[in-house]
C-alpha cells in the first residue's frame, strides 16, 4: 500500500480556507526538480505548471510573482504591476528566512508573512494552475481563481511577449 503522502503548510491553508486542490508528488531521485521537468513528470501541459518568485521593491517591500515556468519575469513589468520603480529577485540565502520555504518548494500559500501576490495574466485562460505546495516533490493543482482568492493576487502582465 502506498504511502499517504504528509500534508504541507501551504495544503493546510487551503483546507482552512476551504479551497479545492488536488495534491501532486513527484520523484526528485534524478534531481531534475526544474519547472519543465516537473511538468513532464506529473504529466501536466507546461503551460500550467508556475513558479513562484519572490522580488523586492526599491521600496524594501516584497512582493510575490507567479509565472508559467518556461517563461522569464519580466521585472519592469513586475514593477509595474506592483508600483515600484524598479524591482530585483531576492537572493536566494534569503528565501528560506522571508518565506519559510526553500528554493524550488517556495509556494504562493503559507508564507510566513503574506505578500502582496501577482499572477500571470495567462493564468485566466487556464482550467487548472500548478504551483509548488511547499515543499520539493510535491505540487497543488487547483482553479486560477481559486489561487487568486486564496493569495489575495492580481492578474498582470509578467512576461514579455514572444
Amino acid at each position: 500500500m502506498a504511502k499517504k503522502a504528509a500534508k504541507t503548510n501551504a495544503a493546510r491553508l487551503l483546507d482552512r480556507e476551504k479551497i479545492d486542490y488536488e495534491s501532486l508528488q513527484y520523484s526528485t531521485d534524478d534531481g531534475k526538480i526544474d519547472g519543465v521537468s516537473v511538468a513532464a513528470k506529473i504529466g501536466a501541459p507546461v503551460e500550467a505548471v508556475y513558479k513562484t518568485l519572490v522580488a523586492a521593491g526599491s521600496s524594501k517591500n516584497h512582493y510575490v510573482f507567479l509565472v508559467p515556468v518556461a517563461d522569464e519575469l519580466d521585472l519592469k513589468l513586475a514593477a509595474k504591476a506592483c508600483g515600484e520603480k524598479k524591482v530585483d529577485m531576492v537572493p536566494v540565502k534569503e528565501i528560506l528566512p522571508l518565506t519559510g520555504y526553500v528554493r524550488g518548494g517556495c509556494s504562493p500559500f503559507g508564507m510566513k508573512k503574506p505578500f502582496r501576490t501577482f499572477v500571470a495574466n495567462q493564468a485566466s485562460e487556464l482550467d487548472e494552475i500548478i504551483v509548488s505546495a511547499g515543499k520539493i516533490g510535491a505540487q497543488l493543482k487547483m482553479a486560477p481563481e481559486d489561487l487568486l482568492k486564496a493569495t489575495k493576487g492580481e492578474l498582470a502582465e509578467l512576461t514579455a511577449k514572444s
